[in-house]
């Protein structure tokens, strides 16, 4: 690796800020433009079709005047991944909407109601967990070869907080606010895999197993990462209590990871997933499916039925919904199995029977008749459904499972 100086990343920092530009102020608009204004803006800088977005907070810039302000904004047709900081620049100022007062002149306060990946939340833990997270702290990271644009708030310690770019190591997830302290720690670092026990090999793509209390540091860096792309999941400081899958690419370099899945060790309500994230370089290459099936793969092992823990993200559910579709499916689509029950696809999927039941219903497949559910569905039907679920992603092999299933006793030896 070429060693880069601070100045050289001052510098890059520099290049990446917008142009500052004198914009003409229409008549009535004032500035600073108030936390709530709305304005059309263009999305991170792209010329042409601007968007309706709230400005959720702002900050001064560089120079001294008004129009030196950055604005925080969340676009209303795209989901909060898409926030950014922009400049009046950036703006058609013809459209400010000042925010809506109150008669005494108070600001109104918009109505968050808990939607689908938020439904932990009443009312008001969704407007102090909005409130708390409404502003990216890290913009961007850098991950052995690929820099990823983040996506939300994700708790770091304080002193990371004023840090645009961190840089994580790929190996340890150890993450720095310097390119030469990464340099430095990757020297002093021989180890070019995750900590934990490799319980898949297939090609170059390997799970690891990691336990969150042998494995602290690891595990909980591994919770900042992601949350820096999942905005309804709460970070759990106290990783103890949870088994990490991690899936790797390997080649020369080492091990690289690619995603994960976390997992209760003994789960009373039988989740089989508690989190899952496949980062953004490899998404829509069908590795998120291999993580789902793979999770599904140690619930046969376990004879255990089992279901992701919920709120699902909207990602989430469309990636569950297209495995469960595919995997009943093919079983429906056995002539052998004509007669198969609901209670049987769930003993040879360990998928829920309330999952099954659900997704039957969404292909229109059910029908509820004299107290019992009954499936409806012809060959061509089937067929039908089965090709709009589309490919299932990158395989997992059964076979090339070597795992043994968390024994509370074994584990307190």
């Amino acid at each position: 690796m070429t060693k880069r100086t601070k100045t050289e990343d001052d510098a890059e920092t520099t290049r990446r800020r917008p142009a500052r530009v004198h914009v003409d102020v229409p008549p009535g608009v004032e500035l600073p433009l108030e936390i709530g204004t709305k304005v059309h803006c263009a999305w991170r800088g792209k010329a042409g079709e601007k968007y309706l977005a709230r400005v959720i907070e702002r900050r001064r810039g560089e120079g001294k005047g008004e129009e030196e302000y950055e604005y925080y904004v969340h676009y209303e047709r795209f989901n909060r991944r898409m926030d950014s900081w922009v400049t009046l620049g950036e703006m058609d100022l013809a459209t400010v909407e000042p925010p809506e007062k109150t008669e005494d002149g108070k600001k109104k306060e918009k109505a968050n109601e808990p939607d689908a990946e938020h439904a932990e939340f009443d009312a008001h833990a969704l407007r102090e967990h909005e409130e708390f997270t409404k502003v990216r702290n890290i913009l961007q990271i850098e991950l052995g070869r690929h820099e990823m644009d983040t996506w939300y708030f994700s708790p770091f310690p304080p002193e990371y907080n004023d840090c645009q770019k961190l840089y994580f190591c790929e190996y340890t997830l150890q993450f720095f606010k310097r390119k030469e302290q990464l340099q430095r720690h990757l020297k002093k670092n021989e180890l070019r895999h995750p900590p934990g026990d490799e319980i898949y090999r297939k090609g170059n793509l390997s799970f690891f197993e990691i336990d969150g209390k042998k494995h602290r540091l690891f595990c909980q860096n591994l919770c900042y990462l992601a949350k820096l792309f999942l905005d309804h999941k709460t970070l759990y400081y106290d990783v103890d209590l949870f088994l990490f899958y991690v899936l790797m690419e390997c080649d020369e370099r080492g091990y690289h990871i690619v995603g994960y899945f976390s997992k209760e060790k003994c789960s009373e309500e039988g989740y089989n997933l508690a989190c899952i994230l496949t980062l953004p370089p490899y998404q829509r290459k069908g590795y998120g499916k291999l993580l789902i099936s793979f999770s599904y793969e140690l619930s046969k092992i376990e004879g255990k039925v089992g279901t992701p823990e919920r709120p699902l993200s909207d990602l989430g559910l469309v990636s569950y919904r297209g495995y469960w579709t595919r995997e009943l499916l093919k079983i429906l689509q056995d002539e052998s199995k004509q007669f198969v029950s609901i209670k049987d696809l769930s003993e040879m999927t360990m998928i829920k029977t309330e999952d099954i039941i659900s997704t039957l219903q969404h292909l229109g497949l059910l029908a509820y008749t004299k107290g019992a559910y009954v499936i409806c569905a012809s060959p061509e039907l089937i067929e039908k459904h089965f090709k709009a679920a589309g490919s299932g992603g990158v395989p997992c092999d059964p076979d090339a499972i070597v795992w043994s299933p968390y024994d509370p006793e074994r584990a307190r030896d």
